[in-house]
């Protein structure tokens, strides 16, 4: 029984440390995926957030998110209109019923405001999601570098 037991405790540990390993978070019938915020100067107070959701189940909404590295949290969206390219913040990021929804550049992200610290690559901060149905939940979003020069939807510069 002794060994059964410590079999399955190492292969506990084993599963929970690749679960944290791969930054996936599951909660109720949704997989996040992916979570990192980009990289910031000193001065700048604002940055993006991104990350893949999978759900196996009925449709969901993403809510609201926050982060104590911030004083706000936002659903934003970016699109082009003519040849200008519109951020907005959003109530509710739609989770369809048995599909996938990616926040990236240039498209559905979060948006960290007012920054009260510096974002700095390869460190990691904690961001707590709500969702209408799966509830709240708290993602490690992993610090990703600076983007290139002229990295298209990361000139937050202009954002009130």
């Amino acid at each position: 029984m002794k060994k059964l037991l410590s079999a399955v405790m190492v292969a506990t540990a084993f599963v929970a440390g690749s679960v944290l390993a791969d930054n996936d978070i599951k909660i109720g019938s949704l997989k996040i995926e992916d979570a990192k915020a980009r990289a910031t100067v000193p001065a700048q107070k604002m940055s993006g957030g991104f990350m893949k959701i999978e759900n196996k189940g009925g449709a969901d909404k993403l809510l609201a998110a926050s982060s104590s590295v911030s004083k706000a949290v936002e659903l934003h969206t970016m699109s082009m209109e003519g040849n200008v390219m519109k951020m907005r913040e959003i109530k509710a990021i739609e989770i369809p019923a048995n599909g996938k929804v990616e926040l990236k550049s240039g498209g559905l992200h979060l948006m960290f405001i007012d920054l009260k610290e510096q974002l700095k690559p390869g460190s990691t901060i904690k961001v707590k999601l709500k969702f209408e149905k799966a509830g709240e939940v708290e993602v490690p979003f992993k610090v990703m570098g600076h983007p290139a020069h002229g990295e298209p939807g990361h000139d937050h510069s202009k954002h009130h």
